[in-house]
């Protein structure tokens, strides 16, 4: 593509670098953000930022979250003794859009993949471990993907709980 500007080349980069988002995709975005005020780009980008900036990740179960503990976690009508371990946030939005789980979760951030790298110590399997030993958990529910590293990992967490009289 050919652009007038170097500016707009720029912004077309940036957006394009996103999953998802095509050249032509990016260059709509960025079209459409020259045609509004500059205090709703302002707006748009300060909200992009703080999210950056100021987003945390909860203490007890890895989740995104906006405080220490997230909502799911410090939510007294959920389950507690019922976790639900999954590879990612974008898992826990999914089953949390179903409204049929009422536990708690517990995010790994990723799965046990020995060809990309990623061994047990790169997860969140330990405080997982943690939990189990210091709260009164009575379920976890695997809701890995089928995968060889996702039954991988199942096994590993499975092998690290063995003293425990909880479901699996």
């Amino acid at each position: 593509m050919i652009f007038p500007s170097k500016l707009i080349e720029n912004a077309v980069a940036e957006f394009s670098s996103l999953p998802g988002i095509g050249k032509k995709t990016a260059l709509r975005l960025v079209l459409h953000l020259l045609k509004q005020p500059n205090e709703e780009v302002k707006k748009f980008s300060s909200t992009i930022f703080k999210m950056r900036n100021e987003i945390m990740f909860c203490t007890t179960c890895h989740n995104i979250s906006d405080n220490a503990v997230c909502s799911i976690c410090s939510n007294v009508q959920r389950k507690q003794h019922q976790i639900c371990v999954v590879e990612n946030f974008r898992d826990v939005i999914a089953i949390e859009n179903t409204q049929q789980f009422n536990g708690v979760y517990h995010v790994l951030g990723g799965v046990i993949s020995p060809i990309d790298g990623i061994g047990p110590d790169e997860l969140n399997i330990a405080s997982l471990i943690s939990r189990v030993e210091n709260q009164e958990v009575k379920e976890i529910i695997m809701a890995l993907n089928p995968t060889m590293e996702g039954d991988t990992t199942i096994f590993y967490i499975s092998n690290h709980l063995p003293n425990f009289i909880i479901t699996i």
